[in-house]
């Protein structure tokens, strides 16, 4: 039992920060119809711009934590900001009006580079950070076996929990959200409403950079090592979260990240950690089986 307890708050730390970066790919999708299969590595380069801004900070002297983690999150998600800003406005605004494969085609090639700038710039080793948010607590103890939530880890679940809450508001009660979601029913109608289309697209995929600028902080944080191609694993399976909770829905992106975080620190517990992939990715396929849309989606409604 104590065993279990301990993978069921792993599983929910890890599964919050697919969350987190699965919003992004839901937001997006939302309001063009198109996956953003360069948002992993948005995330990416978020980590990479955390660990330097920590570095640079650790040798000016600026060596208090809290404020120290405030300057590397407002940094991160000012530059990632600009990437998300570049990628839409390279990758998706000028194929916008064109056949669906030509955007997808120009993701990966944003994806592709985004990687190989990361490498040739940062290297392709490893790039460690010592601990810096430490401590935890014990929440039972039996034959030995400890069970303990670390303050990482609350902070990790709490943050995430409060930006789901916080961007679903947004979406739900503020002129943004109603541009948006006006954006996701019929373009052109908005258009011809007054709504400034181009700048609704561009200010969600910056939101999305701004998300997955605190999931790339969190991550460099709980796990203490990155490099260049973790964007493309960990944005594969929160994309996977994002379909199996139900893309384009807020509460599916992170229900699914969820499932799939628990069912790969239950597998690796348990079963074979080779094959825990195997076990998230037929999670996916079952659910789709019997429910097309996703755990929370939407069944969509051809506009005639």
């Amino acid at each position: 039992m104590e065993y279990f307890a301990q993978q069921m708050i792993n599983g929910v730390t890890l599964g919050s920060v697919y969350g987190l970066i699965a919003i992004g790919y839901t937001m997006v999708y939302g309001i063009i119809g198109m996956i953003n299969f360069a948002h992993g590595d948005i995330f990416m380069v978020s980590a990479f711009v955390s660990l330097i801004v920590f570095i640079a900070l650790l040798s000016i002297g600026i060596t208090w934590i809290p404020l120290a983690l405030l300057i590397v999150l407002i940094v991160s998600m000012a530059v990632t900001s600009v990437y998300g800003w570049t990628v839409e406005r390279l990758a998706y605004r000028p194929l916008r009006a064109s056949f669906r494969l030509a955007p997808l085609i120009t993701a990966i090639g944003m994806s592709i580079v985004l990687q190989n700038y990361v490498q040739i710039v940062q290297g392709a080793r490893v790039k460690p950070l010592p601990p810096v948010i430490t401590g935890s607590y014990t929440l039972m103890e039996k034959d030995g076996f400890t069970v303990q939530i670390s303050n990482m880890q609350i902070a990790i679940i709490v943050t995430t929990f409060i930006l789901m809450i916080a961007f679903s508001a947004l979406i739900s009660k503020t002129s943004l959200g109603r541009c948006q979601r006006a954006c996701e029913q019929d373009r052109t109608m908005a258009a011809l409403l007054g709504i400034n289309v181009d700048r609704t697209i561009s200010l969600t995929f910056i939101m999305g950079a701004g998300l997955a600028s605190v999931a790339g902080l969190m991550y460099l944080l709980y796990y203490g090592v990155i490099d260049f191609y973790i964007g493309f694993v960990v944005g594969i399976k929160a994309f996977t979260a994002a379909v199996l909770g139900g893309i384009g829905s807020l509460p599916g992106a992170m229900l699914g990240g969820l499932i799939i975080g628990l069912v790969e620190t239950f597998w690796s517990a348990y079963f074979a950690i080779g094959y825990k992939d195997v076990a998230a990715f037929s999670i996916l396929i079952i659910v789709l089986i019997f429910l097309p849309s996703g755990l929370l989606g939407k069944p969509e409604v051809e506009k005639i």
